[in-house]
């Protein structure tokens, strides 16, 4: 059986998500969210240029990738500026805000909607055509996500829906991003792509997190803090270029359902890491999400219009 590795890349960026959320658990109360953001993707930005600034200068790219990147046209500098601002600094806004309102349990299950939306989406948008097993497989991974986190979905709800709106918000962002990216991504290099989205992405958030007054937090960090931000930064520079590379060679639905890794991997890197045990409900879920992986990327990619 030949290689899928664009889904190999999508699985593996499912799995840094998680393990970046475990990561993030050792600083959080050090760093606030925007601040932590912000160096997350500073850190994973200053890894990616090097490379992308390497490809740009050899001479093996003198053809059509260095006649793509002079010719980009002010439209599609300003759409991939947007796509980026939105992948992450729209998105983990939403996120964070939501967070202040619900638990992480049930942002978690809400956010799982991800696959759901960018189907949706990539369908209204005519990307692709829904298949049974494609359905099948995001809807077997969502109930995963949620098997997982119903024993933590038992506190009282505070009355109002504000955090989960903002929460499927994100979700609904993210999907939007993920399904526009592709003809950007067919059309000039992933690297580019990358490394351009990531620098907007950066200058938001360093506006947004002035509130945090982050100039003065990222100076009072210590060695062990900023040991974490590196790994969760540098992690994350990688983890972007194999999301946006499985999003040119894939279907977005079919490497959004890897987002359910997530949660389970966050989930197995706390029974080793944290001291967390594994419930009957984690097992059962790690059986669920794996048959939808299995039914949402078994076979050729679903047709597109």
């Amino acid at each position: 059986m030949k290689l899928n590795l664009a889904l190999l890349a999508a699985a593996a960026t499912g799995v840094q998500v998680g393990a970046a959320i475990v990561a993030s658990r050792f600083v959080v109360a050090e760093v606030p969210p925007l601040t932590l953001a912000l160096l997350r993707y500073a850190i994973g930005f200053a890894c990616l240029l090097p490379f992308f600034l390497k490809s740009f200068m050899a001479p093996a790219l003198e053809g059509q990738a260095r006649a793509a990147l002079k010719n980009i046209a002010t439209a599609d500098w300003l759409a991939m500026a947007a796509l980026g601002t939105g992948q992450f600094a729209v998105l983990i806004a939403l996120l964070n805000f939501g967070l202040q309102h619900i638990g992480a349990g049930q942002a978690a299950l809400i956010f799982s909607l991800f696959p759901l939306l960018t189907l949706l989406l990539s369908s209204a948008l005519g990307r692709e055509r829904i298949s049974a097993a494609l359905l099948a497989g995001v809807l077997l991974s969502i109930t995963g996500v949620a098997l997982s986190l119903w024993p933590k979905l038992q506190a009282p709800h505070p009355g109002h829906w504000w955090g989960e709106a903002a929460v499927l918000a994100s979700a609904g962002v993210g999907a939007l991003c993920s399904v526009l990216y592709r003809p950007y991504l067919q059309r000039y290099p992933t690297l580019a792509v990358s490394s351009f989205a990531m620098l907007v992405s950066v200058l938001f958030l360093g506006l947004l997190a002035l509130a945090e007054n982050w100039p003065a937090r990222v100076m009072a960090l210590g060695l062990q803090s900023w040991t974490v931000v590196a790994l969760i930064g540098i992690s994350s520079g990688i983890g972007y270029f194999w999301w946006l590379y499985a999003l040119k060679h894939e279907s977005p639905t079919r490497v959004t359902v890897f987002l359910a890794l997530n949660p389970l991997t966050a989930a197995l890197l706390g029974v080793l890491f944290l001291g967390e045990a594994l419930s009957p409900w984690s097992a059962a879920a790690i059986f669920l999400i794996a048959s939808g992986l299995w039914l949402a990327t078994r076979g050729a990619a679903p047709a597109r219009r």
